[in-house]
């Protein structure tokens, strides 16, 4: 297994939707055993392809605790097929390091995918795991999670800092933010 590096702030691929992936291969195999190595020496929960650089719809998650027994979940070609409720918690991201900021999500969201395996499923998921999905889908569609964040935040402290420090990036998803 290979560590990948993982994207931040302005590279491009991370502003790309991500391409479906066609076949399940062993390097589609081998890409998601890196991206989990990869997220575990991160301290992430999740982690989206074009976050170590591959603009392909793969995601790999393990909301375990520290100290548990490690669960991988790998995704591939997922989609969210239906949602409800609301909920906002505060999120942060391997490619946004250093930043937090409160995100409104749908509570509950049912994902269709596919395993390594080829298996066609569909799961309702809640929670953790729900929030932890949708903000790696966003990543498979050129998505990040300040482009949610409100204008409170970006006048907050952290988010002029986040100005000061990486005013491109900023400017591009206070964008985003606004036009939404």
């Amino acid at each position: 297994m290979t560590i990948q590096v993982v994207r931040t702030f302005s590279d491009p691929v991370l502003r790309k939707k991500a391409d479906p992936i066609k076949q399940i291969t062993p390097e589609i195999k081998t890409l998601a055993r890196d991206m989990l190595e990869t997220m575990y020496c991160s301290k992430g929960i999740g982690l989206a392809a074009p976050q170590v650089g591959v603009s392909q719809r793969i995601v790999t998650i393990d909301i375990s605790n520290e100290g548990e027994e490690l669960h991988p979940m790998v995704f591939i070609n997922p989609e969210i097929t239906k949602s409800s409720g609301q909920v906002d918690y505060e999120e942060g991201c391997l490619s946004v390091p250093g930043y937090h900021g409160v995100v409104i999500r749908p509570e509950q969201v049912t994902v269709r995918f596919q395993t390594l395996d080829g298996q066609n499923k569909t799961i309702p998921c809640k929670g953790l795991l729900a929030r932890v999905l949708q903000h790696e889908i966003d990543h498979l569609d050129g998505v990040l999670f300040t482009d949610h964040l409100d204008v409170d935040w970006w006048e907050s402290e952290e988010g002029q800092h986040m100005e000061k420090d990486h005013p491109r990036f900023s400017e591009t998803t206070k964008f985003r933010t606004s036009a939404a």
